[in-house]
């Protein structure tokens, strides 16, 4: 502990809500659509290719994957995911209990009942209590929130969904770039979901996109977003045989993408790559800051986890709730802005499980509840330069100093 008074207290000076500005040629693009008045996906002139369809396309062989549908936001296109796999009413479904609230959003809309799963010590998904709560429940479906881009040892995944008879659905709004082993994030269940809302790794302020390899899956899913029965304008859609089964059985529930959210992803695209390697240079700096902090356990990634690091996450330790509490509000005052997912009463994007009424009574979940009382969080902008990283690592090192170690 440092017991004497430091000469400076460091202040960090960025907004962590700063997102990069949109590249020139997405910005043309979206010029030329509002001067044409075609936002509207399905309002198009002779053979004239959709954005939308031309997005899906591109994003569909981006992943390797058959089909891809766009969407209003992640939480729709999640909601529609689980329509179109087969969940009905009072169906279970395996989730794992740290996540954001529009996964519950989606289970709660399709009318199914959630079976919360713990996560350990690393922020990821309890394989153990996945497969003691698959057996139990009975449940055929297993939604997986790649939670602040923490992925889970796929292997064992689909390991465990394979024997206990599950449809695995992948929530990937915070993994969209990354891997496990070689193979993209959302490849690996019946449906993966995408956003591209602001703070994600495309912005386009909201929108959505599902992949799938199953055609029948794939035809739902574009009759739920609202086809209009236009799905022919469609370029990453299985053939019109299969529409010809669902298009009078499936509502229109009017989620679709437009045009010009469809253009400011296609614009991104191209970047993302080298995007996700900018973000892994901030990541890996902060890791290594804040790696050997008194106080301060940082998560372990496994070498086969791929993954993209635009937020960061670290518990606090041997400290109080209370302390942390204080953490939070005394980096606040110094312009380091970190989420607390202790708190009871949702606040800005962070919420947790036992805020989510609307779902009825759910089993206690402990060790997650534990864990995330002493769990931080924070966003890491492409705008912070790696400099900034290290400021913020400073901020967050005095700060631990003079609340969690001081007696």
């Amino acid at each position: 502990m440092n017991t004497q008074k430091r000469e400076t207290e460091i202040v960090f000076d960025k907004e962590f809500t700063q997102q990069e500005p949109i590249p020139q040629a997405g910005i043309k693009r979206a010029l030329d659509i509002l001067q044409s008045g075609r936002l509207h996906r399905y309002n198009t002139l002779g053979n004239e290719m959709a954005e939308a369809s031309l997005l899906e396309k591109d994003f569909a062989d981006y992943v390797g994957a058959k089909f891809c549908a766009g969407f209003a936001s992640c939480g729709s296109s999640i909601y529609v995911a689980l329509k179109s796999v087969g969940v009905m009413p009072g169906d279970q479904i395996l989730c794992n209990a740290f996540t954001l609230a529009p996964v519950p959003g989606a289970i709660k809309n399709a009318e199914a009942t959630p079976v919360f799963v713990e996560i350990d010590e690393d922020y990821l998904t309890d394989l153990d209590d996945l497969e003691r709560k698959a057996e139990a429940s009975g449940a055929k479906y297993f939604l997986l929130s790649h939670m602040r881009g923490h992925i889970v040892n796929m292997d064992r995944v689909l390991d465990i969904c394979h024997r206990f008879n599950m449809t695995l659905i992948e929530d990937c709004a915070h993994t969209m770039g990354a891997k496990w082993g070689n193979q993209f994030t959302g490849t690996f269940g019946k449906v993966g979901c995408f956003s591209t809302q602001t703070y994600k790794h495309i912005n386009s302020g909201e929108g959505g996109l599902l992949i799938t390899d199953d055609e029948d899956v794939a035809a739902k899913a574009i009759l739920y977003s609202g086809s209009y029965m236009l799905y022919e304008q469609h370029l990453a859609r299985p053939s019109l045989d299969v529409f010809e089964k669902y298009k009078k059985a499936i509502p229109n529930l009017s989620l679709r993408m437009s045009n010009l959210v469809a253009a400011l992803i296609r614009s991104q695209l191209p970047q993302l790559d080298n995007q996700c390697k900018r973000w892994n240079e901030r990541y890996q700096l902060i890791e290594q800051e804040l790696s050997n902090v008194p106080h301060i356990r940082v998560p372990r990634r496994d070498e086969r986890e791929k993954y993209v690091g635009s937020s960061f996450q670290f518990t606090l330790t041997n400290t109080t709730a209370a302390k942390v509490e204080h953490f939070i509000e005394s980096c606040a005052k110094r312009g380091v802005e970190i989420k607390w997912f202790g708190s009871r009463e949702p606040k800005g994007f962070t919420s947790r499980f036992e805020s989510w009424e609307y779902l009825g009574e759910t089993d206690p979940l402990p060790k997650t509840a534990e864990l995330l009382n002493f769990m931080c969080d924070f966003r890491v902008p492409l705008t912070f330069t790696l400099e900034d990283c290290k400021t913020l690592c400073l901020v967050i090192k005095q700060v631990t100093d003079d609340v969690i170690s001081s007696t």
